[in-house]
């Protein structure tokens, strides 16, 4: 059965379907989907402040796929994946943070990047602990925790337990079109100035 499970995955990963990680999920009840770790940064923000991502309000879906390219819609809105490899994002590691390529909603930061080698961009773990949320994924013929935007609701990609031993031990793995690089030159002018604690 895995052997079955291993050759439709890897199919179904040549045409952008599904990551290839072949590793257990993070999964602490067989419903919801719960992966904070004490290690990631509490967000000292004021949680009454009004940022330019605050009030997004996502279009329908038919606008979506009328002005996104295809892959961006097709991950984003679809729950695809990019192929490995093809984004210029995984071997990023200039500081700044990395945002929702529709929202601007801040998701990750440079500092909690690091080099997988599974081709796609990888964290350690989100920003603050409130910036994506984490939902049950049975497709594929596996069982995976999907990682999606907290207030545009994208696809962003799966958090996996075979990350770096010196963190929380997790793997964001996230596809580069879903996200937006912020350079840390440009965060205060760009309106992310409150984010740059989490960056130097």
């Amino acid at each position: 059965m895995e052997f079955f499970r291993s050759i439709i995955l890897s199919i179904a990963i040549s045409f952008g379907f599904g990551h290839s990680d072949m590793v257990v999920p993070v999964e602490k009840s067989p419903y919801a989907i719960e992966v904070k770790s004490e290690s990631i940064n509490q967000t000292q923000l004021n949680s009454n402040k009004k940022y330019m991502w605050t009030d997004y309000k996502k279009p329908d879906e038919d606008m979506l796929e009328a002005e996104l390219d295809d892959i961006t819609f097709k991950v984003t809105q679809k729950e695809g994946t990019e192929r490995p490899n093809t984004s210029p994002l995984d071997k990023n590691y200039k500081p700044g943070i990395y945002v929702d390529v529709l929202s601007g909603e801040p998701l990750f930061s440079s500092k909690d990047k690091f080099d997988s080698g599974t081709g796609w961009p990888s964290f350690t773990k989100p920003i603050t602990n409130e910036s994506v949320s984490e939902h049950l994924d049975k497709k594929l013929f596996s069982t995976r925790t999907e990682i999606r935007s907290s207030i545009a609701d994208n696809h962003l990609g799966h958090v996996f337990t075979d990350g770096p031993h010196d963190s929380a031990g997790l793997r964001y793995c996230m596809n580069g079109v879903a996200l937006k690089f912020i350079p840390r030159s440009e965060m205060e002018a760009t309106g992310y100035g409150d984010f740059v604690q989490f960056v130097d």
